[in-house]
């Protein structure tokens, strides 16, 4: 009976961090459905269109960069309930001004939430999951993000299906970036019913609060093992950022953002941004792209659950290898499905499905279950501030130059730009990233010293 409470609380406390998630993928994939409306507004040049689209990853570099420095002072759970906040204002914010340089402002407070969300909401998970099932769970957070694209996804094809395309172009869109309000008022609701993370509480000299929650996960007798390995860890740690420069973490740290990069790099989310366009390009209407989109989508969660299923068994060293080897192949086939002209068909849209597919199995959620894991408690909120910086910082680049790419080198020669970037990242799996799965973080963390 203890065991099926412990694991009913693990999971509440997993699926209400993995809104933050589904807050994190909707808001970012809600101007899919708004950008080619938001270019015709206000007659955006490809620079232009870039900005717009990425303007809000400025919010989410500087998120993911303080998100570690105010969760280890204040907390998980209350840096958690200031990304519902932002989340919220930007919602209304970008629903309702005339002029784009306010739009920009407000898609830049939302995307400091998508940036304390991206961080905190795997970490959190990441600190309270038991090590048997922690690969599952930190994956359930990418679930909530599949979850939140696909159901935008879903907003955008109802609400640019309700008029005619003037109506689209002048208010269409406000209402696609204003539905994010209800997402956001259901986080902040459900995060007053979790607990704070109990190694965080553990670092902070709150003992008694720590044990308490270890023990509703892991019940008592484990609670008190699990207190002891993390309080023995804390004394042998030091504070200082400078430890993540010393060798041994020094070497998680490069894997953490060299992973990190390649998950953005590897051409994903210039696939969602900008998919309808996509699709768009190869002969289809607006209507017909949206449609197209939603199955990006659906596919994006149905193989993210196959990540969830698999993470704690093949592992994670498995799953991105395997993933990375098939994203290679259906970029590939991209770009030579535009290079030679064969775009009409099916060919582009299965292609694409498949490249998602194995995304969503591998690079999409383990790159986080990787990076939340492998740095030790003290360090963890700093370090993954490291990583997400460098991650927000290649989507950014990756959303600014996507369209000026497609213009000035083509459609196939961009996809084959992804599909390099995938056997690098291939290469880099098999020869650096190790296998995780199945350790307490206490231990991780020790093998890094042990190994250097």
């Amino acid at each position: 009976m203890e065991k099926q409470s412990n694991i009913s609380y693990i999971y509440k406390i997993t699926i209400v961090a993995a809104v933050g998630g589904l807050l994190f993928g909707y808001d970012t994939a809600v101007v899919a459905g708004g950008i080619g409306f938001i270019q015709k507004r206000f007659e955006l040049s490809p620079a232009m269109l870039g900005w717009i689209a990425s303007c809000a990853l400025i919010g989410c570099i500087a998120g993911a960069m303080f998100s570690g420095l105010l969760s280890d002072k204040f907390g998980r759970k209350k840096v958690l309930i200031l990304s519902a906040i932002l989340f919220a204002v930007s919602s209304v914010g970008t629903a309702m001004p005339q002029d784009l340089s306010l739009f920009v402002v407000f898609r830049i407070i939302g995307g400091l939430g998508i940036g304390i969300a991206s961080m905190i909401s795997p970490m959190y998970i990441t600190e309270c999951a038991p090590a048997a099932i922690r690969g599952r769970l930190v994956s359930i957070n990418q679930f909530g993000i599949v979850t939140g694209i696909l159901l935008i996804y879903f907003v955008n094809a109802a609400i640019a299906g309700l008029y005619d395309e003037a109506w689209n172009i002048n208010t269409g869109w406000r209402w696609m970036f204003g539905s994010g309000i209800f997402p956001s008022i259901v986080f902040f609701i459900l995060l007053m019913f979790v607990p704070e993370s109990p190694r965080w509480l553990a670092q902070a000299g709150r003992t008694e609060e720590a044990e308490k929650i270890l023990t509703k996960i892991n019940g008592a007798t484990k609670a008190k093992a699990a207190l002891q390995e993390i309080e023995l860890a804390l004394k042998t740690e030091t504070s200082s950022i400078t430890e993540l420069f010393k060798p041994g973490l020094r070497t998680a740290l490069i894997i953490g953002i060299i992973l990190s990069i390649f998950s953005q790099v590897t051409g994903i989310n210039a696939i969602m941004y900008y998919a309808p366009e996509i699709f768009k390009s190869t002969g289809d209407g607006s209507g017909s792209a949206l449609l197209q989109t939603i199955l990006v989508g659906i596919v994006n969660l149905l193989f993210t659950i196959v990540a969830i299923k698999y993470a704690d068994r093949a592992g994670r060293k498995t799953l991105l290898m395997a993933g990375s080897a098939g994203m290679t192949i259906c970029l590939a086939i991209i770009g030579g499905a535009f290079y030679f002209g064969a775009v009409k068909g099916y060919l582009v849209l299965i292609s694409i499905l498949a490249y998602i597919a194995c995304f969503a199995l591998s690079l999409g959620p383990i790159t986080f279950v990787v990076i939340a894991e492998i740095f030790p408690n003290r360090a963890r909120g700093s370090a993954m501030s490291i990583c997400l910086f460098f991650l927000w910082t290649a989507v950014y680049i990756v959303s600014q130059f996507f369209p000026i790419l497609l213009q000035s080198i083509g459609t196939a020669f961009t996809f084959w730009i992804f599909m390099v970037m995938s056997v690098i990242a291939f290469v880099f799996v098999w020869k650096v990233v190790p296998e995780t799965k199945g350790k307490t973080l206490e231990e991780i963390e020790r093998s890094w010293h042990q190994t250097f």
